[in-house]
C-alpha cells in the first residue's frame, strides 16, 4: 500500500520562527493556501513541502 502525500504549507515570522500552517491531501490546496496568506502583505514568508 502506497504512503499519501501530505502538503505541508509553513510560515516564517519576521523574527525568523517556522510555524507548521496546515496539512493539504493536494499540492494545489496546499499551493493555494499559500497563496492567499502571502497576498495579504503582511511580514511573514508562507510555503509548501512535501511531507
Amino acid at each position: 500500500m502506497a504512503e499519501e502525500t501530505i502538503w505541508v504549507v509553513w510560515r516564517q515570522d519576521d523574527n525568523g520562527n517556522r510555524y507548521e500552517v496546515a496539512r493539504h491531501a493536494s499540492r494545489e490546496a496546499a499551493d493555494a493556501q499559500a497563496a492567499e496568506l502571502e497576498s495579504r502583505g503582511h511580514k511573514q514568508v508562507y510555503w509548501v513541502a512535501k511531507q
